[in-house]
């Protein structure tokens, strides 16, 4: 019986420190597993007004699943242009078409990891940029359902003036299915 005493103090020890610990670990308001908000200013490489700048700010709109970063980037007159190889024809769309597919995109991705690779080729004037550049995306949905495209995209960058920044008018996607 002494045993069984002495195991039921213990228990009684054990609760009132964790008690202690618990009161404790709420009066300081510290959470290892949640760490505090970071107050400063937040600086970023995201600037549409360099053709950099662009891919840059395209590629944080995918990670952030951001239509508002995204949207700044196409312009009003704006064109998608995918080729359908089961029906063998080009299709294509304007910029309303291209932001209801992105935000449903965004909306049904659990994740999205987009990495621009090396330019393929490129013609530039003042205000106007033609690039070709491979691409990685990952598209994970949910847990088993995780798509990969690899290709190209065919990207033309226009502006008005050299002090505006960059929008993307035409957009070709050139991807391996």
């Amino acid at each position: 019986m002494a045993e069984v005493g002495a195991c039921g103090e213990c228990r009684a020890l054990t609760r009132v420190v964790l008690s202690v610990v618990l009161c404790l670990s709420g009066v300081s308001c510290i959470n290892p597993f949640a760490p505090g908000w970071d107050l400063s200013p937040a600086t970023s490489t995201c600037d549409p007004s360099t053709v950099e700048g662009v891919f840059q700010c395209f590629q944080a709109s995918y990670t952030f699943r951001d239509t508002t970063v995204y949207g700044q980037l196409i312009a009003h007159d704006f064109v998608f242009i995918y080729r359908n190889y089961d029906l063998g024809i080009d299709v294509t769309w304007g910029r309303d078409d291209e932001m209801r597919s992105t935000f449903g995109l965004f909306q049904n991705a659990q994740r999205l990891d987009l990495i621009w690779n090396n330019i393929v080729s490129s013609s530039a004037e003042s205000t106007s940029v033609n690039i070709v550049r491979g691409f990685n995306l990952t598209l994970v949905f949910n847990p088993s359902d995780i798509e990969r495209v690899t290709g190209q995209a065919n990207i033309t960058l226009a502006r008005a003036r050299v002090t505006d920044p960059w929008r993307i008018v035409r957009w070709r996607d050139e991807s391996e299915y």
